[in-house]
């Protein structure tokens, strides 16, 4: 009897923790001193030289905390200042108006980041527990699925290293990626290249890692479409740098 009555509350248990673990970790969201910074500042690194190192600490999160997710929504709140803080210099240089700019900055947070990381997040979350999951050996084996909190940590990883390419790095040559001639379309497709072939890169990573999910190196096939398209859109003239400077500021028809 002992044994079943272990099972039954282990059961219960992981029924219980999932509803009440998303509050707990939106209510954090507001409370500075629970965050751990500097733990944040180290993945972010990491993300950009060694990335495959932090997921090895994601292995250890799961071991002492028993979830693959985050608990902590330091690196989410810091991500989010940061693009806000980058965007905010953009407008700086390039727009023409306070309003217009508050526009920019609130789209730039919601749709560039959240919003699209919430779709992306979804989509892999449903993929990856419905064609990518390990079948079970025997009924004994307890069933594991990708968490959609974890789906949504993976894509806030991958994030990171492109907004450094994409928003810092690019910001600081803007003026030579957006102007006329082959050498700034060049570079900048070449920009774009890098910066979203290292999000799939890492996008990969994370669900690699996952000792239950299988055939995951499907994740890096948009690394190859996309090293397929830059070519194309070199020869054919397209400048993305010009593209979307001109979405925002319409500066640069």
């Amino acid at each position: 009897m002992l044994p079943t009555s272990s099972s039954t509350k282990g059961r219960s248990g992981s029924h219980t923790r999932p509803n009440s673990f998303l509050p707990q970790y939106l209510r954090r969201i507001i409370k500075w001193q629970q965050m751990d910074i500097e733990y944040t500042f180290w993945q972010m690194l990491h993300l950009c030289t060694s990335p495959k190192v932090v997921y090895q600490h994601t292995k250890y999160h799961k071991q002492t905390k028993n979830q693959w997710a985050r608990d902590d929504p330091a690196f989410v709140v810091i991500c989010s200042l940061l693009l806000a803080v980058s965007t905010i210099a953009y407008c700086a240089a390039y727009d023409h108006s306070a309003g217009h700019a508050v526009f920019v900055v609130l789209s730039v947070l919601l749709f560039h980041f959240l919003i699209t990381g919430t779709v992306l997040a979804t989509f892999c979350w449903f993929f990856t527990n419905n064609y990518l999951r390990e079948e079970a050996p025997n009924s004994h084996v307890v069933e594991q699925r990708v968490e959609w909190l974890y789906a949504f940590d993976v894509h806030c990883n991958s994030f990171f290293p492109m907004f450094v390419l994409l928003y810092v790095v690019h910001y600081f040559l803007s003026p030579l990626l957006v102007a006329h001639g082959f050498v700034p379309e060049l570079l900048s497709n070449l920009l774009f290249m890098v910066a979203l072939s290292y999000y799939h890169y890492i996008n990969y990573l994370g669900y690699d890692v996952l000792p239950f999910l299988e055939r995951t190196t499907l994740f890096l096939y948009p690394i190859g479409i996309v090293i397929f398209l830059s070519p194309i859109l070199i020869l054919s003239g397209f400048n993305p740098s010009r593209y979307f400077m001109n979405v925002f500021f319409r500066r640069f028809l």
